[in-house]
């Protein structure tokens, strides 16, 4: 039988408190704190996470990198924040994407009028790529 530890400080100085909606109730003796559940949490792992923040870096907004890689964007901008990432303050451009399996990324790289005058990314995102592509600023004459 495993051992019931309080999900907050680990302790094991925990005793049973009632119950919550049928599940029983525990109050750790170390902090007070009170749970029910002993769930630690889901876990992503970090290649989605350096994902995220490489496209919120490229000024993908938060909730297109949740349609995207499927992770939710208060996640997405919770990461921003212990990472202490600001994204770049430019408001003349958004980049568009696109994701691409690996036959329509060579036929899309095949055609010269998709990269002339454009910045591009190329990601590699699961099983599939991401372009992620922005016009450049045109020189005044």
């Amino acid at each position: 039988m495993e051992t019931l530890h309080c999900p907050k400080c680990k302790s094991e100085d925990i005793n049973k408190s009632g119950f919550v909606k049928g599940r029983q109730r525990y109050l750790c003796k170390s902090c007070n704190y009170f749970f029910s559940v002993m769930k630690e949490g889901k876990h992503i792992d970090n290649y989605y996470v350096i994902k995220a923040l490489q496209l919120y870096i490229e000024g993908v907004s938060l909730r297109e990198i949740e349609r995207l890689i499927g992770v939710s964007h208060v996640s997405v901008m919770n990461w921003v924040k212990k990472f202490n990432l600001k994204a770049p303050e430019n408001s003349d451009y958004h980049p568009t994407y696109k994701v691409m399996r690996h036959d329509e990324l060579i036929q899309f790289m095949a055609n010269r009028d998709n990269t002339r005058n454009t910045g591009l990314i190329i990601t590699e995102l699961g099983d599939k790529f991401m372009v992620i592509k922005w016009e450049r600023l045109k020189a005044k004459r």
